[in-house]
């Protein structure tokens, strides 16, 4: 029993594969296209973030750089000091939005019924 509540735990790590998989699925693209459709995303993410631009997808998040400062760091194995210099990382701060997916699964979401449900024909108030 208490094996099968930790497989309930367990999480599946989503991988580039698994994207290609996803769009190919939902567009019937052919796989060829779907990796092209996803290795461009990746590719303008990075090419963005090299030249110091921000990437901001309404209710996903947003990435961009920091900047981390040069520091003195020791070498583990020896404890002999060591120059570390500054570098620029990457960060993903999530919307809002994506905050409220992750935490209510099942009232929230891009497959809930979503903010444009009341603009269906025939869904507005009658007299």
């Amino acid at each position: 029993m208490a094996e099968a509540a930790g497989e309930r735990e367990t999480s599946h790590t989503m991988t580039k594969a698994d994207l290609v998989e996803e769009v190919t699925r939902s567009t019937e693209l052919p796989r060829k296209e779907s990796e092209s459709v996803v290795e461009t995303i990746f590719e303008s993410i990075i090419t963005a973030l090299q030249s110091d631009d921000k990437i901001e997808i309404r209710g996903f998040g947003s990435f961009r750089t920091r900047q981390r400062r040069g520091r003195t760091g020791r070498n583990p194995k020896t404890g002999a000091k060591v120059e570390v210099p500054p570098k620029k990382i990457p960060y993903f701060k999530p919307s809002k939005e994506l905050k409220d997916y992750v935490n209510n699964p099942q009232t929230a979401g891009p497959h809930a019924a979503g903010p444009h449900a009341a603009e269906t024909p025939g869904s507005g108030a009658q007299d």
